[in-house]
């Protein structure tokens, strides 16, 4: 008897799989992808630190970029503690302006009085073209006002307290549901935002691109019912081997795009061109551009 039960573990498995293979879906069309109309696509990655043409996550960045004719504007957000979303990679002001603090601990006021992108500097250090220029930090309602037809990937850094609600009423008010795809590296913040604006795109997080990776190198992949609608993900991870052309073709039968970061060089926009790559996140739009014959 115990025998017979062991010849029916991996019968039942076998059915077990075939029944979620038959029940789970593949990620549905979102209307964000509507505005695009050529692949890849050119996502302007918001570099503050000397890569770029511009210091990102400035209204230099945007509207050098936005003029460069690129697909997607590439930002980061986190709140005030008067609850304002401002534009900026880090959760505090220390490295990019002249002053001091957690971004969470400061007034919209406070971080207004600060000079950004006075040390940034576009060739290693021979000069800084924006000190004393007056530039500040925006908010994420000005980036709205000023590049309202311009699609955005917005990234949610800050993680505590949660930004989900306010930074979805702002999508909503500003008309822009369907113009942005939200990601985040954490798995919290992420579902915090499906929970409360599910009909904004978003890409997934470290975990589910995770789950993803691991049953793909099992051929499973398509056990998978994606509530995300693409992965945003660098080349390797800690060595381990992420963007192939396995795992595009495996993301593609699960209809999710694949948005590969960052590619500077040339010869890696090729590659990445070639392997059929939905987006590339690039500090130099300005050569993506040119490599894909829209100068």
């Amino acid at each position: 008897m115990k025998k017979r039960w062991l010849l029916l573990i991996p019968i039942l498995l076998l059915i077990a799989l075939i029944a979620l293979n038959f029940w789970k879906r593949p990620s549905p069309s979102h209307p964000f992808f509507a505005n695009f109309d050529t692949y890849p696509l050119v996502f302007a990655h918001a570099d503050d630190t000397g890569q770029g043409l511009w210091p990102g996550n400035t209204m230099p960045f945007f509207r050098g970029v936005s003029e460069l004719d690129v697909d997607v504007l590439e930002l980061d957000v986190h709140m005030t503690k008067d609850g304002h979303i401002v534009v900026m990679h880090d959760d505090t002001v220390d490295r990019t302006t002249n002053g001091t603090g957690k971004i969470t601990d400061l007034t919209l006021k406070e971080i207004k009085s600060l000079e950004v992108a006075g040390d940034w500097s576009p060739d290693g250090g021979a000069t800084y073209p924006y000190r004393g220029q007056g530039l500040r930090v925006p908010t994420l309602a000005e980036v709205f006002y000023l590049f309202p037809d311009i699609p955005m990937n917005i990234e949610i850094k800050q993680t505590d307290p949660a930004i989900a609600v306010p930074f979805c009423a702002m999508l909503r008010n500003f008309k822009m549901t369907e113009k942005v795809l939200v990601p985040s590296f954490s798995n919290q913040a992420m579902a915090d935002f499906r929970a409360v604006c599910p009909e904004v795109a978003t890409a997934g997080s470290s975990s589910e691109v995770r789950s993803f990776v691991l049953l793909n190198f099992a051929f499973l992949s398509n056990l998978l019912s994606p509530a995300y609608q693409a992965f945003q993900v660098p080349e390797k991870s800690s060595e381990i081997p992420v963007v192939n052309p396995r795992f595009v073709d495996a993301a593609h039968g699960r209809n999710l795009q694949i948005h590969v970061w960052t590619v500077n060089h040339e010869e890696d926009m090729q590659r990445f061109i070639e392997m059929g790559v939905d987006g590339i996140m690039t500090d130099r739009p300005d050569l993506l551009l040119q490599k894909l014959g829209r100068p």
